[in-house]
């Protein structure tokens, strides 16, 4: 059986990680090298980073905070935000981290996850996706869920994975902050789309939640989360217990 992963997501403005509610209103809450370790230590699975800024600012990604965190850490570091060119797959990658994000750098430059996917091999290149509905459509949208692009995500995201994409990350604006519970409807709709890994993200508000993610839809590998492990709503410890109690297997 397949082990589940639980992934932390640390969004960081200005070298700070933040929070908001579908994408807006974001609100200051620690340092990233402080949360990175104590994720590292307390069961995380995996890491993600975004500099969530970086692309809508048009300017690269704060390469000495990612160091630190890299350092820091035990555990898999998955970094995004202001990726557009291979230069910046290899800056990220000096920096300690072990996979690169890239959305809306593929978005402008659709050959930029095959060439990465080339010199890097397809493992280290992950596919994020910031996806919410319109018109009854799914829609990719670009700049930290801030522009429609008008692509239709399930297609964009078969495309990327057949041009090299190792993993998806599936972001529901429609979800995200909510604590509702992760889009179902939209993960199922990826995974049968792929063959690849695909994690969740968008809509965790309890360990229920990430029960019926595993439960409903085995093919999903991972549950990223943000604001209910910042605010210690839930532990990871606590949340692995009950996923191994539901017979969900993961890493203790």
């Amino acid at each position: 059986m397949i082990t589940k992963r639980i992934i932390p997501c640390l969004d960081v403005r200005d070298g700070r990680v933040v929070k908001g509610v579908n994408f807006e209103g974001l609100r200051d809450l620690s340092s990233p090298v402080e949360l990175g370790k104590y994720y590292s230590d307390n069961g995380a699975d995996e890491l993600v980073f975004y500099d969530i800024t970086a692309s809508h600012e048009g300017r690269k990604l704060f390469t000495e905070i990612l160091t630190e965190v890299a350092s820091t850490i035990f555990i898999p570091l998955t970094v995004g935000g202001g990726i557009n060119t291979l230069d910046d797959f290899d800056r990220v990658l000096k920096c300690g981290a072990d996979k690169v994000s890239v959305n809306s750098g593929a978005i402008r430059n659709p050959s930029l996850i095959g060439e990465a996917a080339k010199r890097y091999g397809d493992q280290c290149v992950v596919l994020s996706v910031d996806v919410k509905r319109v018109n009854g459509e799914f829609r990719v949208f670009a700049k930290g869920g801030r522009e429609d692009t008008g692509m239709e995500a399930i297609e964009w995201i078969r495309r990327c994975v057949g041009d090299g994409a190792g993993e998806i990350v599936v972001n529901s604006i429609d979800t995200d902050g909510v604590k509702g519970g992760f889009d179902l409807e939209m993960l199922e709709a990826v995974c049968n789309a792929v063959s690849v890994p695909v994690i969740a993200s968008g809509g965790a508000g309890c360990i229920d939640h990430f029960t019926t993610l595993f439960n409903t839809l085995p093919g999903v590998d991972a549950g990223l989360a943000a604001s209910i492990f910042h605010f210690g709503e839930v532990t990871i410890p606590d949340l692995k217990k009950e996923l191994k109690n539901n017979g969900i297997s993961v890493r203790l």
